[in-house]
């Protein structure tokens, strides 16, 4: 019979939050290497919701995927960050708002190069303007704000599933987390509980158990995470709570 066990972190979760990557940045105000570093690791793992939200504004794929790289690139050349508030540093925080600047900058950009510097320009009379009359926003679409947040949420899962993932490999039991991690996701639905507990060969009281753990690990992992992200601990529920509400 398979044993109940799961994998679980050797790493104190009050000892951990004393390295955690924003605490970094923020105390060396972006400047020194493992701040820059730390800060470089955090860009990495949050590439997507930044594309989501410049894509909204980009012509296509490609202008996007060029202007989060350019993001990216001023973000982490120029990382002083004294402005960030420690008290209320929440790296999601920062990053969104730091991407809002940058694409107002952009646009400010593209309208000077299109005004053409010096020259002189010719206003539309009333019957040659273009312009659409008012576009209602549909309702059934996320705003960028709330687009970004949930790019956010999923990176995050993504990241944990990851670590879980490898948890389970590093014991042997890759297999039972491929079964299990159902019960993580939200698509556990159709799942047969008698038949994936005879595939591990324990019974579905075992099994129960064994989702029980596997559940309490992964928010726990979510938890860890989120602390990377954040200046203060008491912010780590508060943070909880808005992935979760993201992700409605």
């Amino acid at each position: 019979m398979s044993s109940v066990t799961t994998p679980q972190s050797t790493a104190p979760i009050g000892d951990s939050f004393a390295t955690t990557h924003w605490t970094r940045v923020l105390e060396a105000c972006g400047n020194s290497p493992a701040a820059k570093e730390a800060l470089s690791e955090l860009c990495a793992n949050y590439y997507a919701p930044v594309f989501a939200f410049i894509r909204r504004d980009a012509r296509d794929d490609d202008a996007a995927r060029d202007l989060t790289q350019e993001f990216f690139s001023r973000l982490l050349g120029h990382s002083n960050i004294d402005g960030v508030d420690p008290e209320r540093g929440r790296f999601r925080s920062f990053l969104l708002g730091a991407v809002k600047h940058f694409l107002a900058d952009a646009r400010d950009r593209e309208a000077r190069l299109k005004r053409g510097g010096a020259s002189v320009i010719e206003p539309l009379q009333p019957e040659t303007d273009t312009t659409p009359g008012l576009q209602l926003a549909d309702p059934n679409i996320p705003g960028p704000d709330q687009l970004f947040d949930r790019k956010w949420a999923l990176a995050l899962l993504d990241r944990a599933l990851a670590e879980l993932a490898a948890e389970h490999k590093d014991c042997g039991k890759l297999e039972q987390f491929d079964l299990l991690k159902i019960w993580l996701t939200g698509n556990n639905e159709s799942a047969d509980r008698h038949e994936i507990a005879r595939e591990l060969g324990m019974n579905e009281a075992t099994l129960k158990v064994v989702i029980h753990r596997l559940r309490r690990r992964f928010r726990e992992v979510i938890k860890n995470e989120l602390r990377r992200t954040l200046h203060d601990p008491a912010l780590v529920n508060d943070e909880l709570q808005h992935l979760l509400q993201a992700l409605l």
